[in-house]
């Protein structure tokens, strides 16, 4: 029900004949056709005004006159003056008018989320509230992506809500390409199982579902995640983005720690979710890298080579997992901290530092990355030296130069010894 009142006033999906194509197109709804009526009146007024000030304009004497009609020059100085505080208001109502676009324009992006969760979910074949494992009992669709599908959950031996992450082949693929799905996901699931932190969403259960699918149970974080609140609400301020990466890094400095050091690979804002306390826990450790155990002679600048490239998100890789050569480069957990180092941008600037506008294809093809020598900071908003200087440390274009993800976690700037 609520779905459809928001598609009254934001628009809905609808479908239009391209030649012998059918292709869905968004229809705006009754709030974008108000506001663009209220912009239509708008410039109707401008219109008007400029008008009404030409034609005072043309009752003053030709220039170079000798005659002075001193009514119509008192007139025409007071209607510039009317003219200008009408300009002044006119202009108030468009900044409110495009700062209203502009929220409607978040809201609709989150109406089509929902709009692709329900789509989603009516095409699932787990959308009949079946009983997992005996004792999960799928709710509702959180998401989907690739081949894997998260449910909201009842775990009716805990009494508490989970997330169930179902994983699926498909029939059509060849045994050794299923083979090949699985051991990525029992790797994952692997590295996932040994973390226990309150800045990592933790793994409770993973059991076979039937021949073709198996499900993961995870900690269920009630809140959004960051990429959704930032196209929700745009930019946030330094001080709630110090917050939330301080949360980040303190969860990536347990993860680097440990017998296996682990570089998670895939941070982005779609990764770090947010509990009902609001408190970051990142999850998705598909992508992540292990460091084997601590032995002599391996510092913390010696890293592990890179063998899977070309995966994870380009827009927040550093410029080493682009290298090209007769060897593969070499990685550490500083690559977790240049992604934090982008995140902090964005989350503050509301745009990513580098390639924001362009498809992974093109930064790949243009080296965009590769040619990232130096972080450009926008003139506004206004952020604190000492956050500037942190973001430059973590977007360091040299390895050597970029600290590794306990050395950021240690920043004043991170324990917020500096204000």
């Amino acid at each position: 029900m609520q779905i459809a009142e928001e598609g009254l006033r934001l628009g809905t999906i609808g479908v239009q004949r391209v030649g012998s194509v059918l292709q869905e197109v968004w229809e705006d709804g009754r709030a974008f056709h108000e506001l663009d009526d209220r912009l239509d009146r708008l410039t109707e007024s401008r219109k008007l005004a400029e008008e009404k000030r030409k034609q005072v304009k043309k009752k003053l004497p030709p220039p170079g006159s000798a005659e002075m009609d001193t009514t119509a020059h008192a007139e025409y100085v007071l209607s510039e003056e009317v003219h200008k505080a009408r300009m002044a208001i006119i202009r108030k109502e468009e900044e409110a008018l495009k700062s209203e676009r502009e929220s409607l324009e978040r809201e609709k992006a989150a109406h089509i989320r929902a709009l692709k969760r329900v789509r989603d979910e009516d095409g699932s074949r787990f959308n009949k509230h079946p009983v997992l494992g005996d004792r999960y009992v799928l709710m509702n669709l959180l998401g989907r992506g690739g081949f894997s599908e998260v449910y909201k959950a009842w775990d009716s031996v805990e009494m508490r809500e989970v997330a169930c992450k179902l994983h699926q082949l498909n029939p059509q693929w060849s045994e050794e390409r299923k083979r090949t799905y699985v051991r990525h996901a029992a790797r994952e699931c692997d590295i996932h199982k040994s973390l226990d932190h309150p800045h990592v969403v933790r793994l409770i259960d993973v059991f076979e579902v039937d021949s073709d699918s198996f499900c993961t149970v995870l900690e269920l974080c009630t809140g959004d995640d960051l990429d959704a609140r930032l196209k929700a609400q745009g930019s946030i301020s330094e001080r709630e983005a110090r917050a939330i990466l301080a949360q980040v890094f303190n969860g990536l400095a347990y993860m680097s720690t440990g017998p296996k050091r682990i570089i998670h690979y895939d941070l982005k804002p779609g990764n770090i979710l947010f509990d009902e306390a609001g408190r970051v826990k990142i999850t998705d450790f598909g992508l992540s890298k292990i460091m084997e155990e601590r032995s002599v002679g391996f510092g913390a600048d010696s890293g592990m080579e890179l063998t899977s490239q070309g995966a994870g998100t380009y827009w927040y890789l550093p410029p080493e997992c682009f290298e090209t050569g007769p060897a593969p480069p070499k990685i550490s957990s500083k690559v977790d901290t240049w992604s934090c180092g982008v995140i902090l941008f964005q989350m503050i600037y509301g745009k990513r530092p580098f390639g924001h506008d362009m498809s992974q294809e093109q930064i790949l093809h243009a080296g965009t990355i590769r040619n990232a020598k130096e972080v450009e900071f926008p003139s506004r908003p206004s952020i604190s030296l000492e956050g500037k200087a942190f973001i430059s440390r973590c977007l360091a274009y040299k390895q050597s130069q970029r600290p590794d993800v306990l050395e950021a976690s240690k920043d004043p700037y991170m324990t917020f010894l500096t204000k």
